[in-house]
């Protein structure tokens, strides 16, 4: 199916410590991701970059971040609006926002737009559940909460990012590719009756029984946001990455998962985030995560 698709730019990487994946949408567009969109058929606009402040600290002892619990709360909540703002736009004119991050906490801003409308059904792959509190949190970062914060809970002003309240219900959440998981993160995730498909799962059931599981679990919904972390892959073949867990998603089932996800037809957004040029090899990780979004938008093998 034909779509236009707008692509925005969230360069932005005060979700955590590690510098680096504020070029990530500068190394996916390196790639040719628009004339490569454009040779499936699909209408591109590339709206540029959303406005992201400087970032004035590194990570010596003095680093301001090291004495603040709510890391770069203030400037996330900011950058989430702008990203509602946009987002929002985009899908009220019908069309395919396609977010490029960035790191994971800009899924607060892109999920709060596109389900401003109509509930959305939300699939979630990443090695990590996202889905901590600043109570539960080890680390204090805010790419490991964005999840936690759009069913409602954890800091109030990311929870209230473009409207007040939780943006999405946990039975309309499915999470795929997990293998790395807090221990009170298990918890919550438990409680909450969140669907997920841990790296166990696909090892036992095969990539393609777990894609069609989560369809099925969102098979009530007309519409789905698909959010791609790439450390949910393997770190042999996604090392540009902050947080890479060995034993993730191979190559070949990366691949069919977008592709069966695709076959859908229920796609209407994605965000694709977390690669870090810094860390990357040759763009290795750039050029996998734009493969991706190929598949995800139509590509198939024959």
């Amino acid at each position: 199916m034909i779509k236009n698709i707008s692509i925005i730019g969230v360069p932005m990487d005060f979700g955590q410590q590690l510098r680096g994946v504020d070029m990530g949408p500068a190394a996916v567009r390196y790639t040719g991701l628009i004339s490569r969109l454009r040779s499936l058929g699909h209408k591109v606009v590339d709206t540029g970059d959303i406005n992201i402040p400087i970032r004035d600290c590194d990570l010596t002892a003095s680093c301001n971040e090291t004495q603040d619990k709510d890391k770069y709360l203030k400037e996330i909540t900011q950058i989430c609006e702008s990203i509602y703002r946009a987002g929002k736009t985009i899908v009220q004119k019908g069309d395919f926002p396609l977010f490029i991050g960035g790191d994971h906490s800009i899924a607060v801003g892109t999920i709060a737009a596109v389900t401003n409308n109509e509930p959305t059904g939300l699939i979630w792959i990443d090695a990590h559940g996202d889905f901590n509190t600043p109570q539960t949190s080890p680390s204090g970062n805010i790419h490991g909460m964005p999840l936690a914060a759009l069913i409602g809970e954890g800091h109030p002003s990311l929870v209230n990012v473009g409207r007040k309240g939780a943006k999405i219900h946990p039975d309309n959440v499915v999470l795929i590719g997990q293998r790395d998981l807090d221990r009170k993160e298990k918890k919550r995730l438990k409680k909450a009756g969140i669907a997920v498909f841990t790296m166990r799962d696909i090892d036992e059931q095969g990539i393609s029984s777990v894609a069609n599981k989560a369809l099925m679990k969102l098979v009530h919904l007309k519409k789905i946001h698909l959010t791609v972390d790439m450390d949910a892959l393997d770190p042999v073949e996604a090392p540009g990455v902050g947080t890479p867990v060995p034993g993730g998603i191979s190559y070949r089932e990366a691949h069919l998962l977008m592709e069966i996800l695709s076959d859908s037809g229920k796609i209407c957004s994605m965000d694709m985030v977390e690669i870090n040029p810094i860390l990357d090899v040759a763009n290795q990780t750039a050029e996998l995560a734009v493969e991706l979004i190929l598949s995800a938008l139509g590509k198939s093998i024959l």
